[in-house]
C-alpha cells in the first residue's frame, strides 16, 4: 500500500516537472517522422497478466514486434532522433502513465514482450512473474542490454530475494548514473 501510494505521488510530480520535455520530444518525433507519438507495447505484467505500455516511438512504423536482440540488425529501424531518445533512456518517460496507472511501479523486473515466453518461463521459475514489472531494476544497473535472458533472471531472483528500502535505493542512485553515463546501452 506505502509503494503504491510512492508510486501514484512521484509519477504525478514527475509527469509535472518533465511536462517540457514531454512537449519537447513529442514535437521532435512529430516533424521527424510519420505516424504516432506513442508506441503501444504489449507486455506481460504481474501475474502475466497483459497490459500496453506508453513509450516514445524511436523506431520506424512497422518495425518487426520482436525483443530487439532477436531482430539482427535492430540500428536499422531506429530513427535519427530515436538514436537520442534510447540513448538517454528518454523512450521510457510515457511509462510514468503506467506507473500511476498500477500496470508498473519504480523499480522490479522491467516488463517482457507479450512474446519473449523463453523470459517467462524462467520467470515462472522463480517466482518472479509474481512481481509488479519496474520502470528500473536490479538487473537494469546490473547490465542492462549486455546481460544474457539467464542473467537478468538471475538477478531479478537476487532482488525478490533482497528486496529491501537501501537496494531499492542503490537501484534509482544506479540507475541515474546508467543513464548519465549511457552505459550498457546496445542500440
Amino acid at each position: 500500500m506505502i509503494v503504491r501510494f510512492f508510486d501514484i505521488i512521484i509519477s504525478i510530480i514527475l509527469i509535472i516537472v518533465l511536462i517540457p520535455l514531454l512537449v519537447i520530444v513529442s514535437l521532435i518525433i512529430i516533424l521527424e517522422t510519420k505516424g504516432p507519438v506513442v508506441h503501444w507495447s504489449k507486455r506481460i505484467g504481474k501475474d502475466e497478466k497483459i497490459f500496453f505500455m506508453p513509450k516514445f516511438r524511436s523506431m520506424i512504423i512497422n518495425t518487426p514486434d520482436l525483443p530487439t536482440h532477436l531482430m539482427g540488425n535492430p540500428l536499422k529501424y531506429v530513427t535519427r532522433s530515436g538514436h537520442y531518445i534510447r540513448k538517454f533512456s528518454i523512450d521510457e518517460l510515457p511509462q510514468l502513465y503506467s506507473i500511476f496507472k498500477g500496470d508498473l511501479t519504480f523499480i522490479g523486473p522491467r516488463p517482457a514482450l507479450y512474446n519473449q515466453s523463453d523470459l517467462m518461463e524462467l520467470r515462472k521459475l522463480y517466482g518472479i512473474e509474481k512481481m509488479k514489472p519496474g520502470l528500473t531494476g536490479y538487473a537494469q544497473i546490473m547490465g542492462r542490454d549486455s546481460l544474457s535472458i539467464e542473467q537478468k533472471v538471475f538477478f531479478e531472483k537476487e532482488y525478490l530475494e533482497k528486496k529491501n528500502f537501501f537496494l531499492n535505493l542503490k537501484i534509482i542512485i544506479f540507475t541515474f548514473y546508467k543513464i548519465v553515463s549511457i552505459s550498457n546501452i546496445k542500440h
